[in-house]
């Protein structure tokens, strides 16, 4: 156990804070504060000694140098049991240190609430994270407190131990503590590298708050939690139990594809985080059951993500289905009323939803690929008209919405596609033409109209006439496909023998 003599405290969230000093004056710790946290104390009627007048030294530099100073970090850093420590301390009249109660500058909040390069820079915190390291590093005689969520923590074990921490409870402050100060480091890290436009700089940092342990990860063998880099999700479970593990991965994969599609509009159903039915109609539920019509079975136990507010009448046909999580733009009360009532639904809110260009991550084996996202936004002059027969401009559209719902099958993938709407999606085969073979036996399936004037895309081209062939006997009557075969002429030549509208992408979309 280490009696608490003496405490640093400063503080840039000063929350709890009166709760914590009336247990620190019960057993009588004497306290070194400065700037706005000093003036707080003061203000709260508790004795306290300003940084400048305890080390002689005032602050300089308009507060940058405020606890730099040989007598704060060597009452930290000595060792308690160190002859020549205790010789050192006594030759240049420092105290020790017992407590170090920071936390630091909002860099985080700056970021999110301004632009202003100085003033994010100002609020780059340096004196806090040399105090936090160094009575981490010494925590064998020092205890470090980071956040007010640790104040009832502290008080707990002060009062326990009658105005003493023990080792134990020393070692799980230090633990917090290093990892606060590599969260922050990260934060000024990664903002330094979006500022000079490096996605990928010579040391990266993944770094993540903890938002919550989940039950289990993919299996119920297997361990899994969600970090996120911001404090919390820009998405909020509004009703419903926990998300699981692969309720979380779902969700991701619809709000990927529901971010891709137009502004307020489409209905995107997910499993297995593939897509299994994807519409942007303007009439929300002609938008869901066009969506549902592609593949109902596979919506069994799926996630509907809708692009907009979810009102009452859509509300009364999510309820027919048995669905794992809604996700919406909001949702009407009324609609939300009848959601509530489904047992076992999770319903999450995605209007906060930040939309912005990230990297993504695949981690394995102590290694980590990092690309950037493919949220390439199409449009006409992406694709290039190779066979003889022009598309309408029906079909144009309808083949650039194949096109753009194609990205987010697992490879191979295939999407048909007519009225702005999926007809049939293949995804996941080693064979692009079990893809195609797929996608086609859904639509024969599940489909009711005619298929005269539907359209196809391919994530990536054809390597043989095989698969287009499929496609062209089922009755599509245009396809898009990324060029780069050495069967492209083939491919072209049947296109035009068989009367059939082709288009070559400038790109290629993989999702593995």
């Amino acid at each position: 156990m280490k009696k608490i003599k003496r405490a640093l405290i400063s503080l840039s969230n000063k929350n709890n804070l009166k709760k914590l000093l009336s247990t620190l004056l019960k057993y009588k710790i004497k306290l070194i504060s400065s700037g706005g946290t000093y003036k707080q104390i003061k203000k709260l009627k508790y004795k306290c000694t300003e940084v400048s007048k305890y080390t002689g030294s005032p602050e300089i530099l308009g507060g940058r140098v405020k606890t730099l100073h040989p007598k704060i970090h060597g009452g930290i850093l000595s060792k308690r049991n160190s002859k020549s420590h205790k010789k050192d301390l006594i030759n240049n009249n420092f105290s020790e240190i017992d407590l170090v109660i920071v936390n630091f500058y909002p860099f985080e909040e700056t970021l999110a609430s301004t632009n202003n390069h100085s003033k994010i820079i100002e609020n780059i915190d340096i004196g806090g994270p040399a105090m936090i390291r160094a009575a981490a590093k010494n925590y064998n005689d020092v205890t470090v407190i980071t956040d007010p969520n640790q104040y009832d923590d502290l008080i707990k074990e002060l009062n326990i131990n009658k105005g003493k921490t023990s080792l134990n409870f020393r070692q799980k402050m230090s633990e917090e503590a290093f990892s606060e100060t590599a969260y922050y480091d990260s934060l000024v890290s990664n903002y330094f590298n979006k500022y000079s436009h490096n996605k990928f700089p010579k040391k990266k940092t993944i770094f993540g708050n903890l938002i919550e342990n989940l039950i289990y990860g993919e299996n119920p063998h297997q361990k899994g939690a969600i970090y996120s880099q911001k404090k919390s999700l820009d998405i909020k479970q509004i009703y419903g139990k926990k998300l699981s593990y692969n309720n979380y991965n779902d969700i991701f994969s619809a709000l990927n594809i529901s971010k891709s599609l137009p502004k307020n509009m489409g209905t995107v159903i997910v499993k297995h985080a593939n897509p299994c039915g994807v519409s942007i109609l303007n009439d929300q539920i002609n938008s869901y059951q066009s969506a549902l019509a592609c593949d109902p079975i596979s919506a069994f136990g799926g996630v509907v993500s809708c692009n907009y507010k979810i009102k009452k009448k859509l509300a009364i046909e999510l309820k027919k289905i048995f669905l794992e999580v809604i996700i919406a733009r909001g949702f009407e009360k009324d609609a939300l009323r009848i959601l509530k009532k489904k047992k076992n639904l999770r319903i999450v809110d995605s209007t906060r939803l930040n939309t912005s260009n990230i990297n993504s991550y695949i981690s394995n084996f102590n290694s980590i690929l990092v690309q950037s996202t493919d949220i390439k936004k199409f449009n006409k002059k992406d694709f290039k008209v190779v066979s003889k027969i022009k598309p309408t401009y029906e079909q144009l559209n309808n083949l650039i919405f194949a096109f753009n719902i194609c990205r987010y099958a697992k490879s191979n993938a295939i999407v048909i596609a007519n009225n702005k709407s999926t007809l049939g999606i293949g995804s996941g085969q080693p064979s692009r033409l079990d893809s195609c073979k797929i996608a086609i036996e859904k639509m024969n399936k599940f489909q009711t109209n005619s298929f005269s004037n539907s359209v196809a895309a391919s994530d990536a081209f054809f390597p043989f006439v095989d698969g287009i062939e499929s496609l062209v006997q089922a009755g599509v009557s245009a396809i898009v496909q990324p060029f780069g075969s050495i069967r492209d002429k083939e491919i072209i030549k049947f296109a035009n023998k068989t009367n059939t509208v082709l288009l070559f992408s400038k790109t290629r979309h993989f999702r593995h």
